[in-house]
């Protein structure tokens, strides 16, 4: 298994912003790509960043954006991911709405994972006999989750089928997540986490220690690819920067 890549910057603007050029440059010599993306607070910094900056640089007709996971709500709802996305970033750039492939939130959560795992067996191509991403975002909660695969449901890293319905621990809000096969089969995954709530499970996972085996993050690791993390100081510390 290789080492993950750690990356940490001062804050997390500067997370954004580093983690746009290293998608820019690594899009460039791409014909197509397959991206997941993730909601959060770091990746609404990151859309704004690309909006503004790279709405031009790259060639968005390349890319085909799926989500790692969506809560059960309408796409208009302030909690839908893909809305916020729509929000900040895919409106101001030139990607055709069939490269867009959008969680129906609003729909019924069984049939709803059961149709977007067929959406992503046609258009991701495989590899291991699964679906595999080229690129996978992901976030981390201050609880260790990932996507939606919380601690109290890591039978979810395991599951059969590319897609699942998950509760909200506290909520009980449904939602359509990723199955840890899946997530792991991804030619790149690139985890982007910043705060200093996240730091105690930053630190247990990355030195395997206390109850990092019951973080879902800690469960993250790309079975051919490539492994990133993109922190700030908060949540990274000072660990000295590995690339």
């Amino acid at each position: 298994m290789n080492q993950p890549d750690i990356h940490i910057h001062p804050d997390k603007q500067r997370v954004a912003e580093a983690f746009a050029l290293f998608l820019a440059y690594w899009l460039k010599p791409r014909e197509r790509a397959t991206i997941a993306l993730s909601g959060g607070s770091t990746p609404k910094l990151l859309f704004r960043h690309l909006a503004d900056l790279y709405r031009d640089r790259i060639d968005w007709s390349k890319v085909h954006f799926f989500w790692g996971d969506e809560r059960c709500v309408p796409p208009d709802h302030e909690e839908s991911n893909y809305g916020m996305t729509r929000e900040l970033l895919l409106q101001y750039i030139a990607i055709p709405e069939g490269n867009v492939h959008r969680i129906r939130g609003e729909a019924d959560p069984g049939e709803e994972a059961q149709r977007y795992g067929e959406v992503i067996q046609e258009f991701v191509p495989k590899a291991n006999g699964r679906p595999a991403f080229d690129l996978m975002i992901l976030g981390m909660g201050d609880d260790g989750h990932t996507a939606s695969i919380f601690p109290d449901q890591l039978e979810l890293l395991k599951a059969e089928g590319p897609c699942a319905v998950a509760s909200h621990p506290e909520s009980g809000q449904q939602r359509i997540t990723l199955t840890g096969p899946v997530i792991n089969n991804a030619g790149l995954i690139s985890f982007l986490v910043t705060g200093a709530d996240k730091a105690p499970r930053i630190e247990e996972i990355f030195q395997k220690k206390g109850n990092w085996e019951n973080y879902p993050a800690a469960h993250i690791q790309p079975e051919r690819g490539e492994l990133h993390w993109f922190l700030d100081e908060e949540a990274g510390g000072r660990r000295e920067e590995e690339s």
